[in-house]
């Protein structure tokens, strides 16, 4: 399979710790033995240049275990290799890093489960945590220690990891260390742009529900984009197709993002936030973008949203993936004369306790409809958390693809756990019982079951067709 060229491989970095006796990088905090408290550590990370910071907590977990190695691994944007690096000389010269792919590897294992890893090796125990923030799976930390660890030291190493994911996030506003690793390669200017529309976090986990969303980028670069912002008592989700390609789509996207954000911080209702967006499209020029707003009272569980000439979103319920039909208005962008604005509507969502409502580009679509039983994929996901779930659409798009995608393919998976949940159960930075447990075991059989004609649906239904009808539409509009 060929490596994408823009977003990148999903990646994890690893950062070995080097010795710390001599040869120290200017701005490194000098770590002495012994046990110390939360404050001491966070003391620590904030004497060290924002670079050095990941290694102050792992010199401490080092000195306080006697371990012979500590390493953190990031993880980027798809999930499917890591990289082997060292912060000592990183940034100087060169920026190749070795990649391991990473499908059935202990990584994997733990990512997914969210749950600690031990084993002996011939070297000593080798114990791996993760490292997450808010279901946001940032990496995992490693280490090897001389001989098997008590309870204590897993409760200490795994709230190490916990603080690390802090750690990471804070330090990662002031250096392209982290943010370097999640990449294989240098992106193109429009996939720089596109990176930086995307939500700083593509995983977040409440009380009241659980998403996360994902982007397989094309060979040129179509502009997707999803978003989304938790407010005390509201979840705000879009997902967004501008069109054209490359440059083009980039700045488009950068036009309709920032409408939607400048429109939602400032207050405004979903119908003013999609009129806003529409006028900004059109007043600059950028064509137009199909596009999805939805907005979840997390108080009363009420969700309304707007389809602006957007393929259907899909819901799975009771374990039955189906079809949501809402009325379709027309792209942003469209300009349309006369002095009033164009009235998008604001429709009511049925959505209840259990569902998982899953709003796609018209990129799925293309690819899945005629290969994949895109419905039965989402039904043999369901038990998944959204992380797995969308990495695994994504993936089945990209293979029936042949590895070259037309057009982006995105996703965003919510599942809606409802109003009457207000505190999040965790001892960590993650929810353990959401966490997939183990891959759904019949998808890679249906991925070519449509195709083939052994069981499955024919094709995906409305939904399917209406992506097709958007799509013509959107030929129509830019036809000169």
């Amino acid at each position: 399979m060929p490596l994408p060229t823009v977003l990148g491989y999903r990646l994890l970095l690893l950062v070995a710790v080097p010795s710390w006796d001599k040869g120290r990088a200017e701005g490194t905090a000098a770590v002495s033995g012994g046990e110390r408290g939360l404050p001491w550590l966070l003391t620590a990370a904030e004497t060290a240049a924002p670079i050095d910071a990941v290694d102050v907590v792992a010199e401490d977990l080092r000195r306080r275990f006697e371990a012979t190695g500590v390493s953190f691994l990031i993880v980027d944007l798809t999930g499917r290799a890591v990289a082997r690096l060292s912060t000592a000389g990183a940034l100087e010269g060169g920026r190749e890093a070795e990649r391991i792919p990473m499908f059935g590897s202990v990584y994997e294992q733990v990512i997914r489960t969210q749950r600690l890893y031990q084993e002996a090796t011939g070297r000593g125990q080798r114990v791996i945590v993760p490292v997450t923030n808010r279901g946001d799976a940032i990496g995992l930390l490693e280490l090897l220690l001389p001989a098997a660890p008590g309870e204590d030291v897993l409760k200490a190493v795994g709230e190490a990891a916990h603080v690390l994911a802090y750690v990471v996030i804070a330090n990662g506003r002031f250096t392209d260390f982290y943010t370097w690793g999640k990449r294989s390669r240098p992106p193109t200017l429009a996939a720089e742009i596109q990176y930086q529309l995307l939500p700083p976090s593509l995983s977040c986990e409440a009380a009241q529900f659980t998403l996360c969303g994902n982007l397989e980028p094309s060979e040129n670069l179509s502009g997707d984009t999803f978003d989304y912002t938790l407010d005390r008592d509201t979840l705000h989700v879009s997902v967004t197709d501008p069109m054209g390609h490359d440059l083009r789509a980039a700045l488009a996207a950068t036009v309709l993002v920032g409408a939607l954000r400048g429109a939602r911080r400032a207050g405004a209702g979903l119908a003013e936030q999609a009129r806003l967006a529409d006028e900004a499209l059109a007043a600059h020029g950028h064509g137009h973008a199909t596009g999805q707003l939805l907005r979840i009272d997390l108080r009363t569980g009420w969700a309304r949203l707007v389809n602006a000439g957007h393929p259907w979103p899909l819901r799975v319920r009771a374990g039955v993936a189906e079809e949501m039909p809402f009325e379709v208005d027309v792209p942003f962008g469209i300009g349309l004369s006369g002095d009033e604005p164009y009235p998008y509507r604001v429709q009511d969502v049925d959505l209840r306790p259990g569902d998982r409502l899953m709003m796609l580009t018209d990129g799925m679509f293309e690819h899945l409809g005629a290969e994949v039983d895109l419905l039965a994929l989402l039904e043999d996901t369901r038990d998944l958390h959204p992380r797995e779930a969308v990495l695994i659409l994504t993936s089945a798009v990209r293979e029936s693809a042949g590895g070259r995608l037309e057009d982006d393919a995105t996703v965003m998976c919510l599942d809606w756990h409802g109003p009457q949940e207000t505190q999040r159960h965790v001892s960590s930075g993650a929810d353990v019982q959401q966490a997939s447990v183990e891959r759904p075991r019949r998808t890679a059989g249906r991925l070519h079951a449509s195709a083939s004609g052994e069981g499955g649906r024919a094709d995906s239904g409305p939904a399917l067709r209406a992506a097709r009808t958007v799509d013509r539409l959107r030929r129509r509009l830019a036809a000169p």
